[in-house]
């Protein structure tokens, strides 16, 4: 008896679903000129506040690859790193402010989640 392999070609292909970011520059602007001002009335201690809501904004309307990205931080959170961070750098006659804006991204970045 002659048994013959028979060769089934399986194409897969995976499509990659579009990645887009669906805000809106009226929003935008919204968002920027509220925290604006509330930083103003607060004296800047609202100021992770307004962060927190404009990265929100950012992320929450972002897409990539079909999958919504999601924000989860904090003002309170991010208040208690901004005192931290502007601590060290009075300690350290402003050196560390050189590392803060690494800091808020590593920041931004830990709360930053697929949907």
């Amino acid at each position: 008896m002659n048994l013959q392999s028979t060769n089934i070609n399986v194409n897969i292909t995976q499509e990659k679903a579009d990645s887009y970011f669906d805000g809106r520059l009226l929003q935008l602007v919204g968002w920027q000129l509220l925290g604006f001002f509330i930083t103003i009335l607060t004296l800047g201690i609202c100021y992770p506040w307004a962060l927190c809501k404009v990265y929100g904004w950012k992320i929450n309307h972002t897409v990539i690859e079909g999958r919504r990205l999601t924000f989860n931080g904090t003002a309170i959170g991010l208040f208690g790193l901004w005192i931290k961070w502007f601590l060290l750098s009075l300690i350290t006659l402003g050196i560390y402010s050189f590392w803060v804006r690494i800091s808020l991204e590593k920041w931004r970045v830990k709360h930053t989640k697929f949907a």
